[in-house]
């Protein structure tokens, strides 16, 4: 039986262009979740489609409440809400994941993309795995290889797919608008992109097989701010050190601490934000 792990972000759903779009409790929000609940959705049934015995999504943007589980596949089980070991992947680390799913993923920091960020809208301006700028794809991508579990789905903007080539290049994947701006794109319907997603997902199945988990550390992790106050915050997490004005280092072992350790300093740095400097 295949088991199928989909992680679902916002910003890369179909119709999404501008904040509002993504911030839980706005006008804007409440009508762009039916969208990004019918993109999951769609990938769902196309999972089933294609033969999977079990699909478990994984909330992961925000206050990773935004999915309307009633407007679900009845076959789905979704976890959702927040403090999760490992945020927008949760679920892999359980051992009985075969395939996982990036849908409404984004571009990362310091790239062309609609709502193009890493992790924090803003504050943070590049990422750097052993010198390669990473996405929240790569980043999740890599996390997930030490389980041995491949990407084969993404689902976001066109710069979405065309960043997903360099970190699952076998990876079904469909562009569900096009960048513009970071807060403009070229939108299809929601009834043309369920479409696509089902059909691309039906197809993922069984693309790529369980393998032995990828342990490839040491992992050198620099992450680059937009003001040098919150280099100096992000020093505070144990390990992490100021390698440039805006910029800090850490090394770990493993991507599963190089993860958690990014969590720990984008937490520290969005409480050292201020309203109107940064």
């Amino acid at each position: 039986m295949v088991k199928i792990l989909i992680s679902a972000d916002m910003e890369g759903a179909t119709g999404v262009t501008w904040p509002a779009d993504v911030i839980p409790g706005r006008p804007e929000w409440e009508r762009c979740r039916r969208m990004f609940t019918s993109d999951v959705d769609a990938a769902v049934r196309g999972f089933f489609d294609g033969g999977a015995g079990a699909v478990l999504v994984n909330e992961a943007h925000a206050s990773m409440r935004n999915l309307l589980l009633e407007e679900l596949d009845e076959r789905v089980e979704m976890i959702t809400g927040r403090h999760k070991g490992l945020g927008m992947v949760e679920g892999v680390q359980g051992g009985d994941v075969d395939e996982i799913a990036f849908v409404g993923y984004h571009a990362g920091a310091g790239e062309e993309g609609v709502l193009a960020h890493t992790y924090l809208a803003n504050s943070i301006t590049g990422v750097w795995v052993g010198g390669t700028r990473a996405s929240e794809g790569m980043l999740n991508s890599l996390v997930v290889a030490e389980y041995g579990v491949p990407v084969v789905l993404v689902t976001g903007d066109d710069r979405t797919c065309e960043d997903a080539k360099g970190y699952a290049p076998r990876a079904r994947s469909v562009a569900v608008k096009e960048y513009v701006s970071r807060y403009a794109a070229r939108c299809r319907t929601p009834g043309r992109t369920a479409k696509e997603i089902r059909a691309a997902a039906r197809e993922a199945v069984g693309l790529a097989k369980r393998y032995e988990p990828v342990h490839a550390g040491p992992f050198v992790v620099d992450v680059e701010f937009d003001a040098e106050h919150l280099a100096g915050a992000a020093t505070c997490v144990p390990g992490v050190g100021q390698s440039g004005e805006r910029r800090v280092s850490y090394t770990t072992s493993t991507m599963y601490e190089a993860i958690r350790c990014f969590k720990a300093v984008t937490t520290v740095v969005a409480a050292a934000v201020e309203e109107r400097y940064g």
